[in-house]
């Protein structure tokens, strides 16, 4: 058995970027919970109606972002195109990486359809450990290393991507314009004929608002997509705070006021947004209830509200900027 020591855990329930943090601060990286949110665009990110959006709704993939941090990646899908069975050199690319004192990404490793991180294996029992989001934040937990390839029953099983060398330096300022400007384009984003799904293709203030329309008439059922949409994006919003916070001295004093005032507004929404825990969360009841229809909706809308205009003022600190 091997595990390594001194691995960070899990501070924002996010199932793609946060393993990424974790991975390359223990690499040699010093990045906070909040800048890589903020980066990658989850921050401001939401897309409801299907358990799907929180990993299918991003401003990149996963590899894309490692790149932009300046490091080389290998990937070992856990079958080939042809559906041929690659799981035994998944699981050696795994084991060379942590071998090597690197921990690995590994989607479906431990939680469901998310990127796992994983830190230690057990040859004999055929066991990976790690950390995910939907298990204990502070220590190790384990699952069979074939559990990764048991994502193709609802997913591509993407397998494990392997970090390598640094061969670039991420250029933050560009990084952080880049993810202010999708925030705004991301929030404003407008469907007036939904796709197949109904409402499941809406995204941004607009899904905030469809969101609490559904709860606002008769008969919403509370499903798997509102518990894991909710419990992914309330953990989201609540770094958006943190992160402006630590870019905005890096801009003009007039742009980073506003970047301080668009802070202070995000950390106003994560926290009304909380408060649907007890309705929409994975310990609230399933099925129909009117009574919690009629408490969560308006909690829906004042989230979108508070929302909408924290992106009018990162529209206008981006205004300054440009």
């Amino acid at each position: 058995m091997k595990i390594l020591e001194n691995v960070d855990v899990y501070k924002v329930y996010d199932p793609v970027f946060e393993s990424v943090r974790i991975v390359m601060n223990y690499i040699g990286e010093s990045y906070s919970y909040q800048y890589i949110q903020g980066i990658s665009g989850s921050a401001f990110r939401v897309a409801t109606g299907c358990p799907s959006r929180p990993t299918c709704c991003n401003m990149m993939w996963i590899t894309d972002f490692i790149r932009l941090l300046g490091y080389e990646y290998m990937e070992y899908p856990c079958f080939d195109p042809n559906g041929e069975n690659l799981l035994d050199e998944m699981v050696t690319a795994v084991r060379m990486q942590i071998d090597a004192g690197r921990p690995a990404l590994v989607w479906h490793a431990l939680t469901s359809a998310e990127w796992d991180m994983v830190c230690g294996y057990d040859e004999e029992n055929k066991l990976f450990y790690g950390r995910g989001t939907n298990r204990d934040f502070e220590s190790n937990n384990c699952e069979l290393w074939d559990r990764a390839a048991s994502a193709a029953k609802i997913c591509p099983a993407f397998g494990t991507i392997t970090i390598g060398a640094k061969t670039g330096t991420l250029d933050a300022r560009k990084a952080e314009i880049t993810a202010l400007r999708d925030s705004v384009t991301h929030a404003r984003t407008v469907k007036d004929k939904p796709e197949a799904g109904g409402w499941y293709s809406y995204e941004g203030i607009q899904s905030l608002r469809k969101w609490s329309e559904a709860y606002s008439n008769p008969g919403k059922v509370r499903d798997l997509a509102d518990a894991y949409c909710f419990q992914v994006y309330r953990s989201t919003h609540g770094t958006a705070a943190g992160f402006l916070r630590e870019i905005a001295p890096n801009y003009s004093a007039s742009a980073g006021e506003l970047l301080l005032k668009a802070a202070e507004i995000m950390e106003k929404e994560a926290k009304i947004f909380s408060q649907c825990s007890p309705y929409l969360g994975f310990d609230s009841p399933w099925g129909v209830d009117e009574e919690r229809s009629r408490m969560v909706a308006p909690l829906l809308r004042e989230t979108a509200d508070l929302y909408e205009k924290a992106v009018e003022t990162l529209e206008k600190a981006l205004a300054v900027i440009e």
